[in-house]
């Protein structure tokens, strides 16, 4: 009996483990820039956060996607034989998303197209990424890259890889030669001048999820709250963060995927 009030203890005790919740993040006002203080107690820098979520370092040009990142990607179509810039000949556009999954791939979420008929000579906007780069793990981001054979055009470029070493060697020399690296291989997608791609994430928002830019602020969703309450994922839970909601300062806090803010 007496085992058996010791096992029933003990099994109360892992009980009250698995439902306690998780330590807090917490933002800490200091000078030149606040931190994030994470429930490890590893303190980081605003403008490091995006850094320690995919490496993102402002200026480089370029972003590792991580999992539950999107791609948006709105090409626009014109007549055959019409240039395709300007609005002589423009026809609409085609609307694709892409999510990284959490082993890495490309996932298609949606298509959205305004045309009443794609011109034959200009690809599907969702074909625009081969299907073989959609499942590669690692996948690197390019604002703008210029392709001398192209007559210096310019356009974003998608890198994908089979590992962080392939990825790393592909992208030094994309910025050395992106010609040699993106002419027809499958591990490269260099987009249509006439192609904008954006970066951006799902957050939930009083109870409703919401698409934000990658790098957006606290306050861009938020402005003056009475009250505000954070949450953020760590190992897999949502975890609060504590700050100060009356503090503007406090409201640069670069989001990630998956926040849930309430206000």
């Amino acid at each position: 009996m007496r085992g058996l009030a010791c096992l029933s203890l003990a099994l109360l005790g892992c009980s009250c483990a698995v439902r306690r919740p998780p330590l807090p993040f917490r933002v800490l006002p200091r000078s030149p820039e606040y931190l994030l203080r994470a429930p490890d107690s590893a303190e980081t820098p605003f403008p490091e956060v995006l850094t320690g979520y995919n490496g993102f370092i402002p200026g480089s040009g370029w972003v590792n996607l991580r999992p539950w990142l999107e791609l948006r990607i709105e090409n626009a179509y014109y007549r055959e034989g019409a240039p395709k810039h300007g609005l002589d000949g423009f026809l609409g556009t085609e609307i694709a998303r892409y999510q990284v999954r959490p082993g890495g791939g490309l996932r298609l979420i949606s298509v959205r197209s305004e045309l009443k008929r794609r011109p034959p000579d200009q690809p599907p906007v969702e074909n625009l990424i081969r299907g073989r780069q959609k499942t590669y793990p690692f996948h690197r981001f390019f604002y703008a890259i210029v392709f001398r054979r192209k007559g210096g055009s310019r356009g974003s470029v998608l890198l994908g890889a089979r590992s962080a070493g392939e990825l790393d060697r592909l992208a030094t020399r994309l910025l050395s030669d992106p010609d040699s690296v993106c002419n027809g291989a499958d591990s490269c997608t260099a987009f249509p001048e006439a192609c904008s791609v954006a970066l951006e994430m799902e957050i939930v928002v009083n109870g409703s999820l919401r698409t934000v830019l990658w790098g957006s602020p606290l306050s861009s969703v938020v402005t003056s709250p009475q009250r505000l309450a954070l949450r953020r994922l760590y190992l897999g839970r949502l975890a609060p963060v504590e700050l100060d909601a009356a503090d503007p300062k406090s409201l640069r806090l670069p989001l990630l995927p998956g926040d849930h803010i309430d206000w």
